[in-house]
C-alpha cells in the first residue's frame, strides 16, 4: 500500500482525482489533503507520504515553493496541471513525473506503477538540482515580455501581450497583432511553440497557436472553433479540444 497527500487549491480537482485513485489505484491510500503551501509544508513533514501529488499553481506561490521548504524528502513527486505551460518542459526533461488535468486514467496508472517500483527499490524522485532547474525556467518563463521574431528584413521585438494568434504556412508562420498587423516569421509554428512555453498562448490546431487572452467566444464542435477579439474564426482539434476548455474553465 502506498500513502499519499494530495496537495491542491481546488476542491473539485482533488476529489476527481480521489475518486481515479479509488476506481484505478486501489494500492494507493489518500491519507490527507492540503489547499494551500503552508498547509502542505506541515502535512507532509509530519505524514511522510510515499507520493505527494503537488499542484503547480497555488496561492502564495507556486507548488515547488512547498520543496524548497521541506527539510527531509523521502517520497515521489507527482506534478498535476491544468496547463501544459509552466516549465512542464523542464518537468519532462528532469525526468520527473506530472499529470495533466484533466488526468488521464492511463497516465496515472503509470504514474502509481513507477512509484511502486522505486518503493520497491527504495528510490524517490527527489533531487534539489531537477527543482532548482524547474523553479528556474518556471521563473524565466515570467520575465521574458517580448518575442524576438526573425524576419526577412531582420528580427522584430514583438510584445507578447500585443500576439492575438499565429498561423503556420509552410516553414513559415504569420503573426497577427491587435493593430491587425500581420509578420511574417521564418520560423516554424513548432519553433515558436517552444518559445512561448510558460505564456497565455495555446496551440488550438497543427496549423494554430491562440493567446488565451484574446479568445472572444468557442463555438461547439466535434473540435469546435474560437473567435478571437480581432473577429478571427480559429478551428479547434478534436484532440486538443478537452484540454483547451480546461484552460477556459469551460464543461
Amino acid at each position: 500500500m502506498l500513502t499519499a497527500i494530495i496537495v491542491d487549491d481546488e476542491v473539485p480537482g482533488i476529489e476527481s482525482l480521489q475518486i481515479l485513485l479509488k476506481k484505478y489505484c486501489p494500492s494507493v491510500k489518500v491519507t490527507d489533503v492540503a489547499n494551500s503551501i503552508d498547509e502542505a509544508e506541515v502535512k507532509i513533514a509530519s505524514l511522510n507520504p510515499d507520493i505527494v501529488f503537488l499542484d503547480i499553481e497555488m496561492p502564495g506561490g507556486n507548488g515547488f515553493e512547498v520543496l524548497k521548504r521541506l527539510k527531509n524528502i523521502s517520497f515521489n513527486i507527482i506534478f498535476t496541471t491544468a496547463h501544459d505551460r509552466y516549465a512542464i518542459k523542464a518537468i519532462k526533461h528532469s525526468a520527473l513525473d506530472y499529470l495533466l488535468k484533466p488526468i488521464d486514467p492511463d497516465e496515472l496508472i503509470e504514474a502509481i506503477e513507477k512509484c511502486e517500483e522505486k518503493k520497491k527499490k527504495g528510490i524517490h524522485t527527489y533531487q534539489p538540482e531537477k527543482i532548482e532547474a524547474i523553479l528556474d525556467a518556471f521563473n524565466q518563463t515570467k520575465k521574458i515580455q517580448k518575442l524576438p521574431v526573425k524576419t526577412l528584413d531582420g528580427v522584430v521585438f514583438v510584445n507578447l501581450n500585443d500576439i492575438v494568434r499565429l498561423s503556420a504556412h509552410s516553414n513559415y508562420t504569420s503573426i497577427f497583432l491587435v493593430t491587425g498587423k500581420k509578420i511574417v516569421a521564418s520560423k516554424t509554428l513548432k519553433e515558436f511553440e517552444d518559445l512561448l512555453v510558460g505564456m497565455n498562448f495555446f496551440r488550438v490546431h497543427n496549423t494554430h497557436i491562440v493567446n488565451l487572452t484574446y479568445i472572444d467566444k468557442y463555438k461547439k464542435g466535434e473540435g469546435g472553433s474560437v473567435i478571437m477579439t480581432d473577429s478571427s474564426e480559429v478551428e479547434v482539434s478534436r484532440a486538443k479540444k478537452i484540454e483547451l476548455l480546461s484552460l477556459l474553465s469551460l464543461k
